[in-house]
């Protein structure tokens, strides 16, 4: 554990007394197109809405409240993330001044090997918490960058889930920093928001969800060399999950999530944004809905905005290596960004909010959960003729599922509408599965304590 009084005591020194209270977004362009754009991504045109109780079927028991109270056991789980663990992590990776892949690897206090040395530590005590339920190991590559040949490591941690074909839930985040001098690998970069914030948050998240077991695996990774037109997360994806035919079936990239404040002293402290690439039928941005409605229904101090784009103009994270491959991958960024932060020296630990940042990791472990240890979704679903202008939606029933969350997604729509069974019935009759009404849609299984789980493949409405 940390010693906090020490920490507390130097940022008390360092005058940064209102970390709690101040943020900032950063980004990272693709050398050398390195000047960012002085705008934000607007937010979605489509946001989440019940259905009216009118438009309800009969059996659907209520319209799925927005915000609706969680289950004791996923607060429980929420209120564990610590927000001084979160700040510790982020004050001690700028404090390695810079993380650039052509910066010291060797020096215990500098440096992108002093990073590696502080995640690789980090992760081996949870794994000892844990009593090594938590897997540990590293993933070397090699680059060339600016002249420099270097190898770098990929850092990485799994919890094996306990459900033959449960899939595998990755969360990643960068541990490299650059400064606007891309090629410059002493350059003061310390890099505190992007994407100290993020790191911090994967270390914790590993932290809490290792304590105990889960259905899905949980694969927690720290890429190098993101700043480096993404290399870190390309080699992964092409040496160990292509190459070693592992089955991921939703990556969660973290990258700069630790500030609510934007341009000209704008504030959104209640939304994170979520990109994925398209089209509306992809795997990535199907994922993206699933996320939306599970933080619609599970979280209530922060709104997931679904964006339409792969990332913000002219930018780019680890989750494209991915989504490139064919996995469904998405990314986390703040509703806001502050662009004269980025890739500076005033890119530090002033310039993030711990409330806002621990909220985001709240959120993202809510999410986390309900794919990993909701129930599997049902499948072999079917539409038939009832009659009299009605349709029968048949699915196979699911054999933990208290209740059933029932998802349509109007034609290019980019978030699904939703109402909810509570019987446990594997079937629903309607005369409003309507083609020129909605595209598709999907169903989740709901427990007993109303955790949903992931939603069926979409079953278009024709």
């Amino acid at each position: 554990m940390p010693d906090m009084t020490r920490y507390k005591t130097a940022l008390f020194c360092s005058g940064l007394l209102l970390l709690l209270l101040a943020c900032n977004l950063t980004s990272s362009p693709e050398p050398p197109t390195i000047l960012p754009r002085a705008t934000a991504t607007p937010p979605p045109t489509i946001s989440y809405a019940t259905l009216s109780p009118e438009e309800l079927p009969p059996e659907a028991a209520t319209t799925a409240p927005q915000f609706p109270q969680a289950d004791a056991t996923l607060l429980n789980l929420m209120n564990q993330i610590q927000t001084d663990r979160l700040m510790y992590h982020i004050d001690t990776l700028q404090n390695f001044r810079t993380r650039h892949v052509n910066s010291h690897q060797n020096l215990p206090d500098q440096g992108i090997g002093a990073a590696y040395n502080y995640i690789m530590g980090q992760f081996e005590e949870i794994s000892a918490a844990s009593q090594q339920r938590l897997v540990t190991f590293h993933h070397p590559f090699e680059i060339t960058w600016a002249g420099v040949k270097s190898e770098q490591k990929n850092i990485i941690a799994y919890l094996p889930g306990t459900e033959v074909n449960a899939g595998t839930i990755l969360i990643g985040a960068h541990y490299d920093s650059i400064s606007l001098d891309y090629e410059d690998g002493s350059a003061y970069a310390p890099g505190a928001n992007d994407n100290a914030s993020g790191v911090a948050a994967v270390i914790e998240l590993a932290r809490v969800l290792s304590a105990r077991q889960h259905r899905s695996t949980i694969m927690f990774v720290a890429f190098a060399a993101e700043e480096v037109n993404r290399r870190g997360s390309i080699a992964f994806v092409n040496d160990y999950v292509q190459g070693r035919g592992v089955g991921v079936d939703a990556m969660l990239n973290l990258d700069i999530i630790g500030s609510y404040q934007g341009a000209n002293g704008t504030v959104d402290d209640r939304n994170i944004r979520l990109f994925s690439a398209g089209p509306d039928a992809s795997s990535s941005r199907r994922l993206a809905r699933i996320i939306e409605l599970i933080g619609t229904r599970h979280v209530s101090h922060m709104t997931i905005l679904l964006q339409d784009a792969i990332d913000r103009e002219n930018r780019y994270g680890d989750h494209m290596s991915f989504s490139d491959a064919g996995y469904a991958a998405v990314r986390f960024t703040q509703a806001l960004e502050d662009f004269s932060r980025q890739h500076t020296d005033r890119d530090t630990i002033d310039g993030i909010q711990g409330i806002y940042l621990t909220n985001a990791t709240r959120t993202i472990l809510a999410v986390v959960t309900a794919l990993a240890d909701g129930p599997r979704p049902p499948t072999d679903m079917a539409l038939r003729d009832a009659g009299s202008g009605q349709r029968t939606l048949i699915w196979t029933p699911v054999g933990d599922a208290a209740g059933y969350v029932v998802a349509l997604r109007a034609p290019s729509a980019l978030t699904y509408q939703a109402f909810e069974i509570e019987d446990g019935a594997n079937s629903l009759t309607w005369d409003g599965f309507l083609p020129e009404r909605w595209a598709g849609v999907a169903i989740a299984a709901k427990d007993a304590s109303g955790l949903m789980g992931p939603l069926s493949p979409e079953y278009p409405i024709r």
